[in-house]
């Protein structure tokens, strides 16, 4: 049986998001909807002004905004379902946990016992390893390896391309560069960059 669902945020992520959702045979977009629409369609599928859509709470919803505070901030003033939505070209193990409202993009692995929180983003042929642990709101980049028992803190988000060894802990609302090799841990907030990774300053703690 198809269900009916929403996307928020008609962005160049959005687009890839309706890529899952098409490989998918239970899920079916019936409109996304933006705070700023510039466009009364995204890839032949209806754009609704926020403020004239009506009522949220009864609708399934996938927040497609690429930015994790953006999502985050959506999520709180956002009251409605929050489905998952995994490509069919991506393998995720019976014995990982999937938290509502992520998206699994296409050859992307996620292994044995891995968690992963609710919003996150596991993009493009990235690989979660066993016993990853990956709080809310995390973006996954392309091509991201995580190793085993690794542990990832809310809003962080890991360049594309980025590695991390086995049993690392990164705090929360911290970036790892493109490419970044990380084999140290992270603290929160904080910016690592190159081969080894290195901080090189921290965000703004502006959750």
């Amino acid at each position: 049986m198809e269900i009916d669902i929403y996307l928020f945020g008609a962005s160049g992520h959005c687009k890839v998001i309706i890529d899952i959702i098409a490989s998918t045979q239970d899920l079916t977009i019936k409109g996304i909807v933006d705070d700023y629409p510039n466009q009364k369609e995204l890839c032949d599928i209806p754009v609704f002004n926020t403020n004239s859509f009506g009522t949220f709470s009864d609708k399934q919803f996938i927040v497609s905004v690429g930015n994790n505070r953006t999502r985050k901030k959506i999520v709180d003033h956002l009251s409605a379902i929050y489905p998952i939505a995994v490509h069919s070209q991506a393998i995720v193990s019976k014995r990982a946990i999937i938290g509502k409202g992520t998206v699994i993009m296409a050859c992307a692995v996620v292994n044995s016992d891995a968690f992963i929180g609710q919003h996150c983003i596991i993009n493009t042929a990235a690989v979660i390893e066993h016993d990853c642990k990956i709080a809310n709101y995390v973006h996954v980049s392309p091509n991201v390896t995580l190793a085993g028992n690794i542990i990832v803190g809310e809003g962080t988000h890991l360049g594309i391309g980025a590695t991390v060894i086995q049993g690392i802990k990164i705090g929360k609302w911290a970036t790892i560069g493109a490419g970044s090799v990380v084999i140290r841990d992270v603290p929160d907030y904080a910016v690592v960059v190159g081969n080894p990774g290195k901080i090189i300053k921290y965000n703004v703690e502006n959750e």
